[in-house]
């Protein structure tokens, strides 16, 4: 029995007049492809069943349609909602996504992007950990394949990343304590080897300067990013002499942990302290009392991010080019701020 030939793109291509490139762009739903051309193609595919060949397309491009993603902790609903957005688009243009954590840590980094680079992924899209503070891995790294940096980036020239407005949320939380009366503020900031925490406090004070609230210096709780240093630093709030009134957290965990420990204390949220959070995990909206928490819009990051890299790995892109998205939050307020002004 001879066995039936495959079809090939070369085939659909044929059978609409058309070039394979064209066929191989609108299976991927290349925005330069119209809609007339991409049903024609879907609907003749359907019907002589054709499926395309990854091995195929590997010898023929030199890639194997697979990316690969690290981010410092998939247990974080943000970094989780990162990850959907990404496979969306990814799967949308025919690529497969590898996942790997670094658990914050460097070496863990590196070994993950060796084991990236050794399954020969088109493309990488990564979070940086909270341990990193030398650049030489990533640089090495985007010699071999074309990479996406989000949410926490390095100081590196002539990078592709996708971020939050960090200065413009620690500005706006402080504005936001003020104009409900709050007056003296303090930030748990997170670790400043990072860019983002480093311009949510730089934000934060700004805000407190342009405003002309009180400050000390003892008002910036550093690497206070977790829910034990959230209870820390609340407890350490408690010894002042001089007491502030309001928390402006750079993560949910800590200022859900720090409303805990003052309640326990006696004091009323929001009216002796108000407190703002950063990521609007899910829970934030259920915890007594509910959190004032800025929405990260994490899928949509992830989508940019994948949406970059997809530009990247098309050929007839200008890869040279370095591209910045920068992704405004919102403030969603809560009981946690609500004080009677």
């Amino acid at each position: 029995m001879i066995p039936k030939q495959k079809i090939t793109i070369y085939d659909l291509a044929k059978r609409l007049n058309t070039t394979p490139s064209t066929i191989s762009r609108a299976l991927k739903d290349h925005p330069r492809i119209s809609k007339k051309m991409k049903e024609a193609v879907r609907e003749l595919a359907r019907e002589l069943n054709f499926h395309p060949d990854p091995v195929a397309h590997h010898l023929r491009t030199g890639r194997g349609l697979v990316i690969g993603v690290i981010v410092p902790r998939i247990d974080r609903h943000f970094f989780a909602s990162v990850i959907g957005g990404i496979q969306s688009v990814a799967q949308s243009h025919g690529y497969s996504v590898i996942i790997s954590q670094s658990n914050e840590s460097y070496d863990k980094e590196v070994e993950a992007i060796k084991a990236m680079l050794n399954k020969k992924v088109d493309g990488i899209i990564i979070s940086i950990a909270s341990e990193t503070e030398d650049y030489k891995h990533l640089s090495q790294m985007m010699e071999r394949v074309p990479v996406i940096f989000f949410d926490r980036i390095p100081e590196l020239p002539d990078i592709d990343y996708v971020i939050n407005d960090n200065f413009m949320m620690g500005y706006k939380a402080v504005e936001h304590l003020a104009a409900r009366g709050y007056k003296r503020v303090v930030h748990f900031a997170g670790p400043q080897s990072l860019l983002e925490y480093r311009e949510r406090l730089a934000g934060y004070k700004q805000a407190v300067n342009d405003l002309k609230l009180e400050f000390h210096d003892e008002y910036i709780f550093y690497n206070t990013i977790t829910m034990p240093t959230g209870i820390d630093a609340a407890r350490r709030i408690l010894e002042f002499s001089e007491m502030p009134d309001a928390i402006f957290a750079a993560g949910d965990y800590p200022a859900i942990t720090a409303i805990d420990t003052l309640k326990k204390a006696g004091y009323r949220i929001p009216e002796d302290y108000g407190v703002v959070g950063v990521a609007n995990e899910p829970f934030v909206n259920y915890f007594s009392p509910s959190l004032t928490s800025f929405e990260l819009f994490n899928k949509t990051m992830g989508e940019n991010a994948a949406e970059l890299l997809m530009n990247k790995l098309d050929a007839e892109k200008d890869n040279d080019t370095c591209q910045t998205i920068i992704i405004k939050p919102e403030l969603i307020e809560r009981e946690s701020t609500l004080k009677s002004i």
